[in-house]
Formats: C-alpha cells, structure tokens, sequence
C-alpha cells in the first residue's frame, strides 16, 4: 500500500473539519482506495447516519461491523438469559451456549457483584525554589497528609457538587516514592473513592478530580500533576460459580484432565496468558455488544490476575465431594448501563433489551458467568479433542469464502475442506475450479 502523501494544499480545511465524502475523496486520492472501497465505507445502514457516528468519534469516515449472535441456555440465579455477543471469532458463541446447557443441569450459575465502587487519583508533588523534593521530610509528608484528611469533608462537598447520582464518599491518602529510572522522588497520593451505581464513572470521576484539585493545592501549599480515575477496579469485583456434573463430560477422567489444564494456567504464565485470553473472548465480546470500554476492562482484569506478583488463572477449578467439576471465577467489572455510548448507540440499546436487566450489578453477574462458560469451554477442547476440531469447522467457512466461493458453495468447500483435512485458500480455490469444471 502506498504511503499518505503530504496533505493536497488544495484542501483548505482540515480533515475533520470535512463532510463525508471530501474526507473519502482525499483518502483516494492520497491512498490506493478504489471508487468501491469508498462506495462501501459510504453505505452506512438507516440507523447509522454519518452525522450520528461522527459525532462519535474523530475524523470518522465509516463503520467497521462486526457479528452479533446470541449466547444460549444461560441460567443465571435462577433467571435465564439471551446473552448477546459482538465478535469476529467464530466457534465462540457456540463454546459458551454449550458450557451454559452443560451448567444449568448443575444448576446454573451462581453470580454475584460488588457496589461500583472507583477510585479516583489526584498526584500531589512539593518542591522548594531550588526545585528539591520537600516530601523527602517525613514531617512534611505528615503535615501535607494531615491537612487533606482534616479538609476530607470541604473536598468530598466540592465533587459532590459535580454529580446528583454518582457520589463521592471517602478520601484516602497514602506516600509513594518513585521507583522509576527518573527518580523524581517522593509524592502523595490523594484516592477519591467514589460509587458510581449504574454508571462506568469514568468521565465524572475525573471530572470531581479536577474540581477538587485547586484546593488541594492551596491547603497543602504543594502542587497537584495528575488528576484521573484508576481504571484498577478492585472494589468492584464480580463472581460467579457453577458446577459442570462429571458424567456430561467424561466421568473422573474428563474432570481429572479439565482439572490438569488448570494446574498448568496457574503455575505457568505462559499458559496463564492464552488461558485468560479464552475466557475474554466472552467478556470482551459481550462488553462490545453492550457498549462498554472494553480497554479499561482489559487492563483491570490482568492486572488483578498478577495480583500476588505472578500472572495467573482468573479461574478456578476443582473437584466437588461428588467428584463433580466446580468452577469460580473473579475479576474487577467496571461497566455500565447509562451514560456514554450506551445512550446513544441503536443497537447497544436493543441488546439490553434483550438481556433485560434492572440494574449494574445483575450485568456484571452476566459478564462473570460469560467469562467462566467461555473457560470451561475452551480448558475441556484442550484437554480432550483439541481447540482446533470445533473451532476449524467454522474456520473453514471463512478460508472458503476467502477464496472466493458464493454463498451456495461455501458449505460444500468447507466440508471437502474439512475431510481431506487440508483448510487453506489453495484447497478452497482447488474445490471451486472443480465446481466450475464439472459444471462445464
């Protein structure tokens, strides 16, 4: 592909500043995108204005979709679900919709969630006229800690102010000395600790970070740097539990080798990795679908698998007195049901439609239950017939559709495919000359 040129000084705005078609007009011109490839990006489905996503993000120029289907046979405290899910993987839903059956005749999945509980931090530095570190004085990290609590009320009014739902409760203050290569010295940590209910929070946590900073700095006669919620949600865990009955999956052999896997995922980070990489194949599917901020949820959930200083299972698993698998899973679930692009997205709305929720807290349930299935799932392929049998079935239809098969043709290639056991574009374009010719 060629490179962007400079921009044409026959273009006298800047390019977000450009309607819809000047913005695709200049990407084919500088680049090597047909009329077609722009014609596509410019088909945007009737609940899809351009005026709509644009305002969504920056220099927008279309949408990229991507498959929604719908998790099955979910019970989850009792309630069943239709759990929708947004991904580009195939064999996924279909991983998940069979653990769920497999857990309901255990009884389902027992969940539950924490208050939305956020931390919100404000850096605090001092420095003399020399530019030395004044924190270096333990008197003085003391003095400055003593002023923030003893003004804890004054702060917690001024975020307050900022928000009717979302609220403020408590200001905590710890010391950090800087273990960088910088060695920019000591600071004071100011944790604003916030319950955000049905909201994520991360727009109003920052925006009480900012409001209370000001005073912070004329209290303590020191000066504020950073402002900004921690995306480590801790105090905002979810859980979930389900028990997966032996005789479904292989008596005490298929337990004993789930069980095995396990042993690995914890022990190894190597494994750990891909292990936690499974079961977000549910969880960031779903945060898709539902319009969360699947970056934010990515980063708290490893972060708190390497809690005890080694990266590790976000599962567990072992064996009941029955000789029955038990799974559990934990992890932080910052995520919610208003605000942001909940509000404004067509299809994230339907898709809580469907999962018919009442509040924050029975979603994270979903999520955690979504997360354990998807690990069951994906432990028990490994540890009998492989990931790759179910998993190439699906594959197998997009290598033929790759290779240029029609919509007729897709499932008969992907079957020869599948039973010469040879999924590749040149054995899909093999099959589809072989159509052409016995036609002819």
């Amino acid at each position: 592909m060629k490179s962007l040129k400079k921009r044409d000084n026959s273009i006298p705005r800047k390019f977000y500043e450009l309607d819809l078609d000047d913005r695709l007009d200049y990407l084919k011109k500088e680049t090597n995108l047909t009329a077609k490839d722009t014609k596509l990006l410019k088909d945007l489905p009737k609940n899809f204005s351009f005026n709509k996503i644009d305002k969504m993000i920056e220099n927008c120029i279309g949408i990229i979709p991507i498959p929604l289907g719908v998790a099955t046979n979910f019970v989850i405290n009792g309630k069943k679900y239709l759990i929708p899910i947004s991904i580009e993987e195939p064999s996924v839903i279909a991983a998940a919709s069979k653990a769920a059956k497999i857990a309901s005749i255990g009884g389902g999945f027992t969940a539950e969630a924490d208050d939305s509980i956020m931390i919100g931090q404000i850096q605090l530095i001092s420095r003399d006229k020399n530019n030395r570190d004044r924190l270096k004085n333990k008197r003085e990290r003391e003095r400055v800690t003593k002023i923030i609590i003893d003004n804890k009320e004054e702060l917690l009014k001024i975020a307050n102010s900022r928000s009717i739902s979302v609220i403020a409760k408590d200001i905590k203050v710890r010391e950090l000395y800087d273990e960088s290569i910088n060695n920019m010295g000591y600071m004071i940590i100011i944790e604003l600790i916030v319950d955000t209910r049905d909201a994520m929070g991360a727009n109003v946590i920052n925006t009480m970070c900012e409001s209370i900073a000001p005073k912070i700095e004329k209290i303590s006669n020191a000066k504020v740097v950073l402002k900004i919620l921690s995306n480590y949600s801790i105090h905002r865990l979810a859980r979930c539990r389900a028990t997966f009955p032996k005789n479904l999956i292989g008596g005490k052999k298929g337990v004993d080798k789930i069980l095995l896997a396990y042993a690995f995922a914890y022990s190894d980070v190597f494994r750990a990795v891909t292990h936690n990489k499974g079961l977000m194949n549910g969880i960031d599917a779903l945060a898709i679908a539902t319009g969360q901020d699947f970056r934010a949820l990515e980063a708290s959930i490893h972060a708190y698998a390497a809690r005890d200083g080694k990266y590790r299972s976000l599962t567990k698993w072992y064996k009941s007195r029955k000789g029955d698998l038990i799974g559990e899973i934990e992890l932080p679930m910052a995520i919610g049901i208003v605000g942001g692009i909940v509000s404004v997205h067509p299809i994230v709305r339907i898709v809580l439609k469907i999962l018919d929720i009442k509040n924050v807290k029975e979603l994270a349930s979903i999520f955690a239950a979504i997360g354990l299935a998807q690990n069951f799932a994906a432990i028990r392929a490994l540890a009998d017939e492989g990931i790759q049998k179910g998993h190439m079935k699906l594959h197998a239809r997009n290598i033929a559709i790759t290779a240029g098969a029609k919509e007729n043709q897709v499932d008969f290639i992907a079957e020869r495919m599948l039973k010469e056991n040879n999924v590749s574009v040149n054995k899909a374009k093999e099959v589809i000359q072989l159509i052409k010719t016995t036609r002819n």
